[in-house]
């Protein structure tokens, strides 16, 4: 089966990626709109949509709104309800159509979705994915752009 949906701890993603937001706390939600930026870019060169999920109760600040339909989709938790019990209930929902991957640092969470028949990754390791499929998209475009410049160039001096 294809993967059908990446799922993210929001906030176990955010506190192993420093470089974003940097001087910014965790929880802010200048770190958050940062990370739901890198994501959207991430999920536009893979083509694989992704939902974050974030604890609500640790949520400061109001919500980002949606930037358009590319954008990834953005779940906060309930009171008395844990971003790691939405994973496992969206990971259970999407076993229907598919594999999922889940983005954690939580052991007992990774091994639950696997449990339930999808995939599961240490954020420090999908960090890494992110930043080298945002590399080869950079690279890609880069070439695209020359390749551009030289047919414009030659039709020019004809």
């Amino acid at each position: 089966m294809a993967l059908v949906r990446i799922l993210v701890d929001g906030y176990s993603l955010l506190h192993n990626w420093p470089e974003l937001a940097p001087d910014q706390p965790r929880h802010s939600a200048a770190a958050r709109d940062a990370l739901i930026q890198q994501l959207t870019h991430y999920q536009d060169a893979v083509g694989t949509p992704i939902t974050i999920f974030f604890d609500g109760t640790g949520r400061r600040g109001p919500a980002s709104p949606p930037e358009g339909p590319s954008t990834v989709e953005v779940l906060y938790s309930r009171a008395g309800q844990t971003a790691d019990q939405m994973i496992e209930r969206a990971a259970h929902r999407f076993a229907a159509w598919g594999e999922v991957l889940a983005v954690t640092d939580d052991y007992a969470e990774r091994d639950t979705v696997i449990a339930l028949g999808g995939f599961a990754t240490p954020c420090r390791d999908f960090i890494h994915q992110v930043n080298a499929a945002r590399r080869e998209q950079t690279e890609a475009v880069a070439g695209h752009n020359r390749r551009e410049r030289h047919r414009y160039h030659r039709h020019r001096s004809i």
